[in-house]
């Protein structure tokens, strides 16, 4: 089968192409966005990339079908040569339960903040039990370094994302995923593009808890407020809850979070000891632990496997230290994860200096939806600086003046490396936070640092 995808540069689109190929379907796409790593990785695969939608040929030969992501819309050249032409298509989300989830026992990862991290070390614990899994991540996690693989047994492990299908399927892309297991690691709002208020979100959540069978599992914590009311409009499947006195629970050993045991039913099943930071981590963690317990696996044995986890690219990763400078590259876009990233870093870094660069890239962070959250969740920094681009409705300027942390507001990508090679004293940990590539400004960053200690 011949299948051609449209956006198939997105992290998703681009693992399912690599699944596809996998599978022994010839492959080609095209995206306005062809750049490293998705690029790279669909090319060695051999899929045909077209740069943009402009240019019909990529129709010809005329595929079996068009996979078509939810970033494009009506108006787009290449959606609309398809309608008009009655090429067959479907979405990114159905093709992948068609065509990989249908004989498979998923497990599924949702909720607002923690599913490539939670997904990431599930996958990795089912591996380290010699379970071979499939696996669709929306990032790339170190123990893997690829973000998607059909896997060797029955078992695949897929990031739930609550985000549109596409424009023809205005459901969430997780309802397509049948699950048998399903984490619901918490639930805020959150694209507010797509999204008018929580109580629309929590609409989608249920509709996902609707397609899992009776005999399946849901996981979530019982101290979610948004997520208990979700489950108390109807479930149909059994339940575990993580918290305090629940069924799973945790108990730090060091106040870093680096080390914790493992409870169920209170009883101390193992203990984690791993390179990972923060609280949200360490939760994230027991999902997981709770879903591979689902399949067979003992806590004990997934306890092993997160001690030898190597975490995500771009989830606090560490890509520089030299001189007692070291840079961070996180994912953290909604107040919630910043503060979350921030907390993790001050338990590992003590009283060490913190600068935290933040780029309000998600649409909901662009239009102020949670900009009376951001002094609060800012507050472990030392300081923040700021890129305030042009498509930002709100003034930063603002709620800068309420903070107590110290912020600078940048609307040029060079006059911030300029001020964050000022910010540098003593021992510095500087924490890149955006859902983009930020126009370069790590390698930039790093690029300069390098050219002033002269290494």
């Amino acid at each position: 089968m011949h299948i051609h995808i449209l956006g198939i540069c997105g992290t998703f689109m681009g693992s399912l192409a690599q699944l596809a190929k996998t599978l022994g379907h010839e492959v080609s796409g095209s995206d306005t966005n062809i750049y490293p790593p998705m690029s790279v990785q669909l090319k060695q695969s051999k899929v045909n990339l077209t740069d943009g939608y402009s240019d019909l040929s990529q129709f010809t030969p005329t595929p079996d079908i068009v996979v078509i992501g939810n970033a494009l819309s009506r108006g787009n050249p290449a959606v609309e040569y398809v309608l008009t032409n009655n090429l067959k298509y479907t979405s990114g989300p159905q093709w992948l339960h068609d065509h990989v989830l249908q004989d498979k026992w998923t497990l599924a990862v949702a909720g607002t903040h923690g599913k490539t991290s939670t997904s990431s070390m599930l996958a990795w614990i089912l591996e380290y039990a010699e379970m071979k899994p499939g696996f669709l991540i929306g990032g790339i996690p170190n123990n893997f370094n690829v973000s998607a693989r059909i896997g060797g047994s029955k078992f695949f492990v897929v990031e739930a994302d609550e985000y549109d299908t596409a424009f023809f399927d205005k459901r969430s892309k997780f309802v397509h995923y049948s699950p048998q297991t399903t984490i619901l690691n918490n639930l805020e709002f959150d694209h507010a593009d797509i999204f008018k208020d929580i109580a629309d979100i929590q609409v989608q959540f249920h509709n996902l808890i609707r397609t899992v069978p009776n005999t399946g599992l849901l996981i979530t914590p019982s101290d979610d407020l948004n997520l208990s009311e979700v489950i108390d409009q109807g479930c149909w499947s059994n339940l575990e809850y993580i918290g305090k006195g629940e069924d799973w629970d945790l108990e730090f050993i060091d106040k870093g979070s680096s080390t914790f045991s493992i409870l169920y039913k209170g009883e101390i099943k193992g203990s984690v000891s791993w390179t990972q930071t923060g609280n949200h981590n360490a939760r994230n963690g027991l999902a997981a632990i709770a879903a591979a317990n689902h399949i067979g696996i003992e806590p004990e044995l997934a306890c092993k496997a997160l001690c030898s986890f190597l975490g995500v690219k771009r989830r606090m990763e560490k890509i520089f230290e030299v001189d007692g400078i070291t840079i961070y590259d996180d994912f953290a876009h909604h107040p919630t994860a910043i503060s979350a990233t921030l907390e993790g870093a001050r338990s590992n870094v003590g009283t060490e200096k913190i600068v935290a660069i933040i780029e309000p890239r998600s649409n909901t962070m662009k239009i102020g939806i949670h900009k009376n959250e951001i002094i609060e969740a800012i507050k472990l920094a030392d300081e923040v600086l700021w890129y305030e681009p042009e498509e930002v409705s709100w003034s930063i300027q603002d709620t800068s003046n309420q903070s107590a942390t110290k912020i600078h507001i940048f609307d040029d990508i060079d006059q911030l490396i300029l001020r964050t090679l000022k910010s540098i004293s003593g021992s510095t940990h500087i924490i890149i936070m955006s859902n983009g590539s930020f126009q370069g400004f790590h390698i930039k960053l790093i690029d300069e640092i390098k050219k002033n200690l002269v290494i």
